[in-house]
């Protein structure tokens, strides 16, 4: 397909921290959504909680899921555009590999226990997790992307203006970030793409967990068309039928509403390059009328799922476990697994805390509620 002039192109590509010869059948940026699925952090997404706790049911989206249909969908997008699908994907399919193990409560605990160390931030941690953390490669650590999807990852809430980390200050590519300025629209796709796979889903799966029913959607602006349409088309069909068929609606209205906002916004500001696109402003958004009732429908799902107190049980245990978890660690890095506690320093000092911050997030949930097991449960002596 011929990109837009615009786009991403993988022959203009800054290249990779370590320099190596290029593939005679992939991209550059094709390398990299491989070596990102191919990743054990990757793989790992299956058993890490997006809303809800993975064993809590198989139909339930995981990260790994999630992850899965925030790529679909910018996909989609940045065909529809002209532009580079692959970088597109591989940022789309990197964002959440520095999520530690139960969703945003496992992130808030962390958080909380590093308040002396830096705190806890997973965008930034993903960035560790891509440059340093995965060790797949003899001749480096981490997977080796290009500067372009590096730079996508970091942005992925945008420009990076009241400071810049020091594990990305210090990365060799850094001077190709751009960090003040917004990132090229493959990751501003992806970024949006994130967004519109996580409202859309967490209605179905609120419906299917019965935190809330089919008539309250028809009091939500965003939702409403689409589960009158579905009443129309199926009548009161079975809840699974009625939620997927509202769903791809729901997805389907905001995917058309982007594409025509953002052709719109594109058209005004005419860049030429990337630099350019970098320069305009943030270019891929949605109209005014949709983009205040996705804020209503994100209220809605706050307050009937996120804030559901079946979902607040179980993050009030998982907070509890990862700080468990911390602290132990923290005091006792002894206890830590050998590579883990090669790495680690002094109880208490900062070198430690950082082990077991990376530690602690590449568990999956499954993972960290054995481990707390076995440092908390004593098992009983059998002859």
């Amino acid at each position: 397909m011929q990109l837009s002039s615009f786009a991403c192109r993988p022959e203009d590509s800054a290249g990779r921290a370590h320099g190596e010869p290029e593939s005679g059948l992939r991209t550059p940026h094709q390398r990299d959504r491989d070596r990102i699925v191919h990743a054990t952090s990757f793989r790992r997404l299956e058993y890490k909680t997006q809303v809800f706790v993975n064993f809590e049911g198989d139909h339930f989206r995981t990260r790994l899921t999630h992850s899965l249909e925030v790529a679909q969908i910018t996909r989609t997008i940045c065909r529809a555009l002209a532009l580079n699908e692959d970088l597109g994907e591989a940022i789309a399919l990197a964002h959440d590999l520095g999520h530690p193990p139960f969703g945003h409560a496992g992130e808030a605990a962390l958080d909380e226990a590093l308040r002396d160390f830096g705190g806890f931030d997973h965008n930034i941690q993903t960035f560790r997790v891509l440059t340093e953390l995965e060790r797949r490669y003899a001749a480096f650590d981490g997977l080796n992307l290009t500067a372009e999807t590096l730079e996508g990852v970091v942005k992925h809430n945008g420009p990076l203006r009241n400071g810049v980390p020091t594990v990305i200050a210090r990365h060799p590519l850094a001077e190709h970030f751009a960090l003040s300025m917004e990132p090229p629209l493959e990751a501003q796709i992806a970024a949006v793409s994130d967004d519109i796979a996580y409202c859309s889903h967490d209605v179905d799966d609120g419906l299917r967990a019965g935190f809330f029913a089919i008539d309250e959607l028809l009091e939500i602006p965003l939702a409403a068309p689409a589960a009158r349409e579905v009443l129309e088309v199926c009548g009161r069909c079975e809840s699974e039928r009625f939620a997927h068929e509202t769903v791809r609606r729901l997805i389907d209205r905001l995917v058309t509403d982007l594409l025509a906002e953002t052709r719109r916004r594109l058209e005004r500001a005419a860049p030429r390059d990337p630099a350019e696109v970098r320069a305009a402003g943030k270019l891929v958004a949605f109209s005014g009328e949709v983009a205040e009732e996705l804020a209503a429908l994100r209220a809605f799902l706050h307050e009937r799922v996120y804030r559901h107190y079946k979902v607040n049980r179980m993050a009030l245990k998982a907070q509890r476990l990862v700080r468990q978890l911390f602290e132990v660690f923290l005091e006792a890095p002894q206890c830590l697994p050998d590579r883990w506690r090669r790495q680690a320093g002094e109880p208490g000092s900062r070198r430690t805390a950082e082990t077991v911050r990376d530690y602690i997030a590449g568990m999956t949930d499954r993972y960290a509620l054995d481990e707390h097991d076995r440092l908390f449960k004593l098992a009983r002596y059998r002859p």
